[in-house]
Parts: structure tokens; C-alpha cells; sequence
């Protein structure tokens, strides 16, 4: 690294939790809006661009050539150009696992309300009306998931699942004896598992990789869990199962588009629960965590040391 400083930059909305920690070779420069933002990113270095619309995010990527460490609080970047990031050579890092914890709680708590019919407990509180009976009585304990995607939330999953006494089976990439099977292994095995939970990244190779077929190889009473991305189920396809209950029910964070239509046939049936992309949101310590890793990562990229998470924009995850 040079003396001159290296012009950064960030979103006014990390400012308070990281400008009196940013070292001196650091020329931070804030933007507060989209315009700001694209007036700022030419001369950027390291950029941390997030915006809830990811649009302009990936326009801001373009324009900014001189960039050379992109950082982003959300984990999955497919929505940028990755193809020209690849191109430039510049470094990525994402916010893989910084939501893992509340993703895989959320995940467990989807599980619950269906086995225990918990939507149906909530209602009759609503009409004031006393059940004398649970309108679920599916016991996780003893049942078995297929979780596909190992990564920092697929671990969390893990780990909750089995302390709920849940045979999980683990597709992996490597594949392996014991509890775990090859991405060549998993659709042979469907009909296997009373849960199938989707927690791998947006990829081409994972675009649509549940779709009639799989979903028609499951069993009948089996529950589809969604907390990676809307495109990775053939939403069409879901659609058509779940309203001929081929499968007992689907429980979707995500869904294609997001936000969904108001109108979509989604909010209609009642083996969908939908729960509108909320599952990393459903913490308080999302920025805490994102501004100490990058405070972490300034220092290291300052030494010239290798940035975690590590984001491969040519594989997409």
C-alpha cells in the first residue's frame, strides 16, 4: 500500500458504527442516496454499496472502475454483474453467515408452526375460540430432512435439527459416507424424507433444481423448505403440486418476485406459508456484526492478506 489514501466508499448508514474505528489511510466518502452514490463511485477502491433495491447496486458496480474490493452485506450477489467483476479481478466479500444464527432459528420455527399447526393455534386466539385439540401432531423427533447446502446456515441447520432428534442426510459437493450425499446422489433419494430444506446460493447450476420431477419423487406428506432463493424451486410447478397435494405443504421465506403480488395464487393456499423474506432480518445485530468484520477485513487488506468471506463472482458463491 501507497501513502496516498485509498478512497472507500460506504453507506451512511454503517457511519456510526464504523467512522471513528477507520484508520487514518482511509478517505471514506459517504453517500446518503443513489445519486451521491453514483456520483461517488468512480474513484472508489473499496466500495460497499448495499441498497435494498439492488438495481442501482449493480449499476454502481459497473461505473466503479477502479474498484478493487467490493463488500456487501447480503450473501447472495447473484442480482450483480458478477461476470464483470470476475473480469476486473476484484476482490468480494459477501455476508455469508453473518444471518446464519436467525436464518437456521427461522428455519426450525417454519418447521414447528407447521408440525404443531401453529397458524391454526394463532386464528382460533384470534376468534377467541378454545381448542380442545392440537390441530397438529407431527413430532419433529424421528423424522428425517434432506438439507441441501452446507454452508454457514446449512451448519446452524444441522446442528439445531439434530438437537430436535431430526435424522438429517447432508448433500454435499464432496459427498461422503455417513448422513451425506453427492450432488449426483440426492434426486434418487427424495422419496426418502419427511423435509427437504433448500439452503444453497443462487447459481445457474442451482437455478430450478426442485422442480416437477422432484417434487413429484418426494413423499406425500413431505414439506419443501425454501430459505435460499425463490429461483431455485420451479415456483410454477410448486404451485400446480401443492394445489393436487402431491406434497403436504410448502414453507417458503422466498418466493419469485419478492415482494409477491397481493394477488398471487401463493396467498391462497393454505399449505404455503409464506413468510415474506424475513428470516435474516429477525435479529438486531446484523450491522454490528457486518461493520467488525469489515473493520477486520480493512486491516488485512491493508497487510495485503487474503479477505474472508472469500465471494467467487465466477462461481457465484
Amino acid at each position: 500500500m501507497t501513502d496516498t489514501p485509498t478512497i472507500a466508499v460506504l453507506s451512511a448508514l454503517i457511519r456510526p458504527a464504523i467512522e471513528e474505528h477507520l484508520p487514518d489511510w482511509i478517505d471514506a466518502r459517504w453517500f446518503a442516496s443513489t445519486d451521491q452514490l453514483m456520483e461517488l463511485v468512480p474513484e472508489a477502491e473499496i466500495g460497499w454499496f448495499d441498497l435494498y433495491d439492488h438495481a442501482p447496486m449493480a449499476e454502481a458496480v459497473r461505473r466503479a472502475g477502479k474498484l478493487k474490493w467490493f463488500n456487501s452485506i447480503y450473501a447472495g450477489l447473484d442480482f450483480l454483474p458478477l461476470d464483470l467483476l470476475a473480469q476486473r479481478g476484484v476482490t468480494v466479500t459477501n455476508g455469508a453467515g453473518i444471518n446464519a444464527i436467525t436464518i437456521a432459528e427461522y428455519t426450525v420455527m417454519m418447521m414447528l408452526t407447521y408440525a404443531k399447526g401453529y397458524r391454526d393455534v394463532v386464528r382460533a386466539q384470534e376468534r377467541r375460540e378454545w381448542l380442545v385439540d392440537s390441530p397438529g401432531k407431527i413430532e419433529l423427533a424421528g423424522s428425517k430432512a434432506l438439507l441441501l447446502g452446507y454452508g454457514a446456515i446449512g451448519k446452524l441447520i444441522d446442528a439445531r435439527l439434530k438437537a430436535f432428534d431430526v435424522d438429517v442426510t447432508v448433500v454435499r459437493r464432496s459427498g461422503g459416507a455417513g448422513g451425506t450425499l453427492g450432488p449426483d446422489e440426492w434426486r434418487a433419494r427424495l422419496g426418502d424424507f419427511d423435509w427437504v430444506i433448500l439452503a444453497v446460493p443462487a447459481t445457474p447450476e442451482t437455478d430450478g433444481m426442485i422442480g416437477a420431477a422432484e417434487i413429484a419423487a418426494m413423499k406425500s406428506s413431505a414439506v419443501l423448505v425454501n430459505i435460499a432463493r425463490g429461483t431455485v424451486v420451479d415456483q410454477a410447478a410448486l404451485i400446480t403440486a401443492l394445489q393436487d397435494k402431491v406434497i403436504g405443504g410448502a414453507l417458503l421465506d422466498v418466493t419469485t418476485p419478492e415482494p409477491l403480488p397481493a394477488d398471487h395464487v401463493l396467498w391462497t393456499l393454505d399449505n404455503a406459508h409464506v413468510t415474506m423474506h424475513l428470516s435474516g432480518r429477525a435479529q438486531d445485530k446484523m450491522f454490528a456484526r457486518s461493520a467488525q468484520r469489515f473493520l477486520e477485513n480493512l486491516a488485512r487488506y491493508h497487510r495485503g492478506e487474503a479477505l474472508v468471506p472469500a465471494f467467487d463472482p465466477a462461481r457465484g458463491y
